[in-house]
């Protein structure tokens, strides 16, 4: 599930992907001669390169969909609609802001609900005084509907995480970002005896202009993040607690997970870190719709 899976044993680089700058039978000189024109036109890209961005300035962070960082400038979003597709009824640029202002912040939980990690998830929460948006997989609902209508009855809010959790859905041809986001709609519907579902979050923040709109049209405001806790990949509880505290100045939406893998370091993680932020003078809100 890309950037949700359990890390990767890195593999080694095929040989292939080097260049072969010593055939049989070639002399000496002449490969040397061939390193020294690779070096210097590495150099001279380099060079042109960093002129490059030194002459356009910083690119622009809202093109990057489900960035960690919020946008400074306005959401691509803003983007007009495709007459082709139908007409949205949300806002189509994404949330990452609280609806309430102050000192606030949004914990959003992804690829759920899990039988082992989400009821404890939803107990450190209650504990808390703490609510999330739990972006749910339409299978894992579907697999585990209890579950999804527990978080409903606790106050939290949902989210449409897709079907299959394809991060390369901004690859894909429009009538699979649609089949993903409308299935994965309906399935959690159905587990939650049709529950609101406001919120659709991109796998991997695989957002494009299209799966934003079908989303909007559905009634869902595409949903980013400003905190990436990475706590997929395991680092660590203090790692995901330091990491938490560290990029809130960025923003108030949390990135965490209750499904894709074992868990326990989430839930510790949130045992330290919510009683933080309430020491800190943090209130728990919800993202802008």
């Amino acid at each position: 599930m890309s950037h949700h899976d359990e890390p990767r044993t890195p593999e080694t680089t095929p040989n292939s992907w080097y260049p072969r700058l010593d055939p049989a039978g070639r002399p000496h000189a002449r490969r040397t001669a061939v390193l020294r024109a690779v070096t210097a036109g590495a150099v001279v890209v380099t060079l042109l390169g960093a002129a490059g961005v030194l002459m356009k300035g910083p690119d622009p962070l809202s093109r990057l969909a489900g960035s960690p960082v919020a946008p400074s400038g306005p959401e691509p979003s803003a983007t007009a609609p495709d007459a082709s597709l139908p007409a949205p009824t949300v806002d189509m640029s994404i949330s990452r802001e609280s609806e309430d202002g102050g000192r606030t912040v949004n914990l959003t939980i992804d690829d759920g609900p899990d039988p082992q990690w989400t009821p404890r998830v939803l107990d450190v929460l209650a504990r808390n005084g703490a609510k999330a948006v739990f972006c749910m997989l339409g299978p894992s609902a579907t697999a585990h509907p209890e579950l999804a209508r527990q978080v409903v009855a606790a106050g939290h809010r949902l989210c449409d995480h897709s079907v299959s959790h394809d991060t390369a859905m901004d690859h894909k041809d429009v009538a699979h970002q649609e089949k993903e986001i409308v299935d994965g709609l309906r399935m959690i519907q159905d587990a939650t005896g049709g529950a609101p579902v406001p919120y659709y979050r991109a796998p991997g923040g695989a957002f494009t202009p299209e799966s934003r709109q079908i989303a909007a049209a559905h009634g869902m405001r595409p949903l980013g993040w400003n905190v990436d806790t990475r706590d997929f990949e395991r680092p660590g509880v203090e790692r995901i607690v330091e990491t938490a505290k560290e990029q809130l100045r960025r923003g108030p939406t949390v990135l965490l997970h209750d499904g894709g893998g074992n868990r326990a370091q989430t839930v510790e993680a949130l045992e330290r870190l919510l009683p933080w932020l309430r020491a800190n003078g943090y209130a728990f809100s919800f993202p802008k719709r």
